[in-house]
């Protein structure tokens, strides 16, 4: 059951046209330059601006996983 005043549990993810999906925390735009907020793929190492690719999962309280944002 959700707690009145509080944050849903959430996860921050950019997809890559490789398959490799990864997670950013939720400040990841808040610190450094305009350069540095592009987000090079672990796998291939392809930079990706989170603005454009950002999906947001939100955990619902029934007990799944589902999309808020993208």
């Amino acid at each position: 059951m959700p707690v009145p005043g509080r944050d849903h549990l959430r996860i921050l993810l950019i997809p890559c046209s490789c398959g490799k999906t990864f997670a950013v925390s939720q400040d990841y735009d808040r610190h450094g330059t305009s350069w540095t907020r592009y987000l090079i793929c672990p796998n291939c190492g392809k930079r990706h601006d989170p603005k454009n690719r950002l999906i947001e999962l939100g955990f619902q309280p029934e007990g799944y996983w589902k999309v808020d944002a993208c």
